[in-house]
């Protein structure tokens, strides 16, 4: 473990926090910490900042409810920087949005980046904003029954491919199957967090199973 003693903080004695959600590592905000605020974010669990615009400590979430639970603080190779993971009550930014970088400055034709946020909102946005000719925005139309009958296909297929020890084709199902768990999950209004939230509240993964008895 790195001591506070050994963080560089600047010459007003404050260091840059990165705050990052624990379960999706998405970025949601930047801030500052002086040492005492730092201090009390260890203590408390909850993330507290120096206001440099109030010159006064800043305890997230004290007035709007957003409080940020911390997992874990890191620092960078020049101890000058840190990293702090949470999971958060709340949206991080106070126009009400979940993260502070929601404004695009750039973006990279030849470049894409994949996450499950970023298809989940694309599959969403077919529900919203109907486009002619595609596959998910026929799957909305045709309704929760012919979903179902979609996520049932692809487990089918899931199971076939897995039996069979084909590893490639087994991958290519599972990530089917994954599409339209998705479909499910935005017709029935359910959200990653929703998910996320629910493994996150399972301490323990693995039950004890029961033996059956030998007759």
């Amino acid at each position: 473990m790195i001591s506070i003693d050994a963080l560089k903080f600047d010459e007003k004695g404050l260091i840059p926090a990165i705050v990052t959600d624990a379960s999706t590592g998405k970025v949601l905000m930047l801030a500052y910490m002086n040492r005492e605020s730092l201090e009390i974010s260890m203590k408390k669990q909850l993330t507290c900042f120096w206001s440099r615009s109030r010159q006064e400590l800043w305890l997230k979430g004290e007035t709007s409810g957003n409080y940020q639970h911390i997992v874990s603080i890191a620092t960078d190779c020049d101890r000058d920087t840190l990293l702090v993971r949470v999971n958060a009550d709340g949206p991080a930014c106070h126009l009400g949005t979940t993260s502070c970088f929601e404004y695009p400055v750039f973006e990279s034709d030849e470049n894409h980046a994949f996450s499950y946020e970023m298809l989940y909102e694309l599959i969403k946005g077919r529900k919203t904003n109907q486009k002619e000719g595609s596959y998910t925005t026929y799957l909305f139309n045709k309704g929760l029954d012919k979903i179902l009958k979609k996520v049932g296909e692809e487990s089918t297929e899931v199971i076939i491919a897995a039996k069979a020890e084909d590893k490639k084709e087994t991958v290519y199902e599972i990530a089917d199957l994954a599409y339209h768990v998705m479909v499910l999950m935005i017709e029935a209004g359910i959200s990653l967090d929703d998910i996320t939230k629910e493994l996150a509240s399972r301490h323990v993964i693995d039950k004890k199973v029961k033996q059956e008895k030998m007759t």
